[in-house]
């Protein structure tokens, strides 16, 4: 047990080994409150590889950033473990969401108190940045801020009351005030004068400036040398390698300086960054975004009393202020040089300005620092006390359901005058792999579920015409099938397409007759699904089937009298349940002998005809196949796992668990929304939520494969990585199962959810 003066806090952000700034100072804040005798004090920390890192035992628990539910299961976890004040540091980055959402998640379950420190604060925020802000502002008992600046911005931008707002300064190690010359030796640098840079390399850090500066200061100054100190930003790296620090050693060597320049590329712990900045004779921060509020690296240069030269970013405008450094234009090269050339040439000057530095910093000390939070802690714990919030037994029941909301971004972005191309390298559209008939029939149901979501209503009608439009080409007329696949310079690459294909397209014009709205539009889709139906009654593909019963199960939603639509509903479910009788077993409740792709239509199409056939035979065997398809696709621990593609899974217990599909998500998901409509267990609605979760990060692989800021879908799940293709199939996949989501728990934000399915029954079947 804790004593009664005694404080359990856990910091939520990043921690070391992972490299960034902010896990540099949540790992310094917590070292230093966990020196305090009232304190007892741990970590909840962000991933951003599914791995994780090897974290230190401070660290209590972990999660992916972009795994929406694990939010929510630390919101959980802290509840129950009585902690008596969370600190969260916070920097859109580093949680998941867009603009960072995810965060609100678990801070809006949280029952006790809540000081957020804010890493970054904008003047000029999106909608989207400035929404997520204002609702931390809201969650949050105490909002520290390390700048001035950033206080004034809280009041004047955001509303922020000036009594949630807190001035701590940012950290710094208590290190003693020490001559330069004592630790060059360490670093093959003695008798040279010495400027450093320090911090993750990335293009915002302006080492270009500095470095164009370099020949005017070796000139005064031959033995002048610049040391760059840091690794490449992971996120930098992941993107491009090392090109950024090589293009900075080439732009070294083009100006003659190359032997002037020494990259340290190494994320050093802090004793050796001390040394390093021991070394120092200037430190130089060449910074290009004035809007920066805050900078450890400066903080810390400060504190360990260094002559500083700056851009005017504002952190560096109010720490550098009476004389503590000295600041030059931004990307002003002969301003810095100029600078720099003169701090080396008045050795008086420069040490009285390292020692006014030093001085003002002695506040900083992270002991200084710790005890003022702490002090903040024991506040708003007392406020908590005196005006207790009301507490939701959210810990006891079961999960909320959660979506993103829908983004159709990358489905405009792969659509062209023609249709919706099939595939993209990474986010942008590759023409190489020209249209398909059932990547276009998708995209049709998809643009008129989300009419309401993608304003203004014309807009929606122009890409649902284009869909049409393609699916309208590709039907031929000669031989009453669809054509599949064209090249992007409009040539047909065969003159009859799959049954799969042929039946996604009676899918999508069904679903355009329920949902077209204009009578025009809903008069062409019917015109053409009256051509294409009649083929289906030769096929032999059960999926094909499937889809086609999908619908028609949409189509008599519209006009539940048309009496042919309905034989033909009759003769491909009839093939399905005979299909299960002959292939299915006690142990193997199947239609075949393997699974394989889509598999959750087969069940969805017979839930649907046997419901609104009344035949219980059939609606039992789709719900009995989609049991099973449930038992055999989620993992122990609670997940989903798709049959993968990569063999299937076939009777004889060989099963496939790579690649997944996004296809197989949606098919279940849609399978469990008409399994709950007929039975109305909830445990329909769970699976289809993890399903959902799947593209979410709750796979295998813990990683997001929904983009939330293109909106598009990352085109499989590979043993080893997801594959970073946003192609058709796998996009629409995604946006079809939020929509599903929604529909399924009632919530429309702002989406057309169509007729209820149980309303359009009643309708057939009065």
């Amino acid at each position: 047990m804790l004593g009664e003066n005694r404080y359990r806090i856990v910091l939520v952000g990043n921690y070391v080994p992972r490299q960034c700034g902010i896990a540099t100072f949540t790992t310094d804040l917590l070292t230093a409150l966990a020196r305090e005798e009232t304190v007892e004090c741990s970590a909840v920390v962000m991933n951003d590889v599914p791995e994780g890192y090897a974290y230190p035992p401070a660290v209590r628990f972990e999660l992916n950033q972009q795994a929406l539910p694990e939010y929510r299961q630390v919101c959980d976890y802290l509840n129950m473990s009585r902690v008596d004040v969370v600190c969260v540091q916070h920097e859109f980055g580093i949680f998941g969401g867009e603009d960072g959402a995810h965060i609100l998640e678990l801070m809006s379950g949280l029952r006790m108190p809540i000081v957020t420190t804010l890493h970054t604060v904008l003047d000029h925020p999106s909608p989207g940045q400035f929404e997520v802000a204002r609702r931390i502002a809201q969650l949050s008992d105490r909002l520290v801020v390390m700048s001035h600046r950033a206080e004034t911005l809280l009041r004047e931008v955001y509303d922020v009351p000036a009594r949630k707002i807190v001035f701590i300064p940012h950290g710094i190690p208590d290190v003693p005030f020490v001559d330069p010359n004592y630790y060059k030796d360490q670093f093959g640098v003695e008798g040279r004068k010495v400027i450093l840079t320090f911090g993750l390399l990335s293009p915002s850090k302006g080492i270009e400036t500095a470095i164009d500066a370099l020949p005017a200061v070796v000139e005064k100054h031959p033995e002048a040398v610049y040391i760059v100190l840091g690794a490449t930003h992971p996120q930098i790296r992941k993107a491009s390698g090392e090109d950024y620090r090589l293009s900075l050693q080439r732009r070294a060597r083009e100006l003659g300086v190359a032997d002037h320049l020494v990259f340290y590329n190494r994320f050093v712990d802090l004793p050796e960054l001390c040394e390093f900045l021991g070394a120092a004779d200037i430190y130089v921060t060449p910074y290009l975004n004035k809007q920066q509020v805050v900078s450890g690296t400066l903080a810390y240069a400060l504190g360990s009393g260094k002559a500083v030269v700056s851009t005017p970013y504002w952190y560096a405008q109010e720490m550098l202020a009476e004389g503590r450094g000295v600041l030059t234009p931004f990307q002003d090269s002969d301003a810095l040089a100029g600078r720099i050339i003169d701090l080396f040439a008045n050795e008086t000057e420069r040490h009285a300005m390292r020692k006014r530095a030093y001085t003002f910093c002695r506040d900083m000390v992270w002991t200084e620092v710790a005890r003022k939070y702490l002090e903040v802690f024991a506040q708003v714990r007392a406020e908590r006390a005196q005006r207790p919030r009301p507490v939701f037994p959210r810990t006891v029941r079961p999960d909320v359901y959660e979506a993103p909301h829908p983004n159709a971004d990358h489905i405009v972005r792969l659509t062209d005058d023609v249709g919706i191309l099939q595939h993209a390298k990474f986010i942008v559209p590759d023409r190489d792999h020209g249209y398909c008939t059932d990547d276009n029939a998708r995209a049709l149901i998809a643009v008129l579920l989300a009419r309401d979501l993608l304003p203004p209503a014309r807009h929606i009608e122009g890409l649902a015409c284009i869909y049409l439009s393609f699916l309208q080409h590709a039907f031929n007329e000669e031989n009453g099938r669809f054509r599949n696949f064209m090249s992007y310079d409009r040539r047909w690459l065969e003159e009859v397409g799959s049954e799969d294909s042929h039946g996604r397209a009676i899918w999508g014009l069904g679903e355009a007759v329920a949902l077209g709205g204009a009578d025009e539009l809903q008069g062409a889709a019917q015109h053409i699904f009256d051509q294409a139906l009649p083929a289906m009654a030769d096929f032999t593909s059960p999926r094909a089937w499937a889809f086609g019963l999908v619908g028609i199960h949409a189509y008599l939603r519209r006009f539940s009298g048309d009496s042919s639509v309905r034989r033909m509903r009759e003769t491909l479910a009839g093939r399905l349940y005979g299909l299960f009788e002959r292939h299915a077993t006690d142990d193997w409740p199947w239609f075949e002998d393997q699974v394989t792709y889509d598999n959750g239509r087969i069940s969805q199409a017979l839930i649907l005809s046997g419901q609104w056939m009344q035949e219980e035979a059939i609606l039992q065997v789709g719900l009995r196949s989609l049991e099973w398809l449930a038992s055999i696709q989620f993992d122990p621990k609670g997940h989903f796992v798709p049959i993968g593609s990569n063999g299937w899974y076939s009777r004889d217990g060989h099963r496939a668990r790579f690649d997944q599909q996004p296809v197989e998500a949606l098919a279940m998901i849609d399978a469990c929304r008409e399994a709950h409509n007929v039975t109305r267990d909830a445990k329909w609605t769970d699976y289809a939520q993890r399903c959902l979760d799947w593209f979410l990060g709750r796979n295998d692989l813990r990683v997001s494969l929904y983009d939330y800021r293109s909106g598009g879908c990352r085109d499989g799940l590979h043993p080893d990585r997801p594959n970073m293709n946003q192609g058709a199939e796998s996009t629409l996949a995604c946006f079809l199962s939020l929509l599903a989501i929604h529909r399924m728990h009632g919530k429309q934000s702002g989406i057309a959810a169509g007729e209820s399915d149980s309303a359009a029954a009643g309708k057939e079947n009065a």
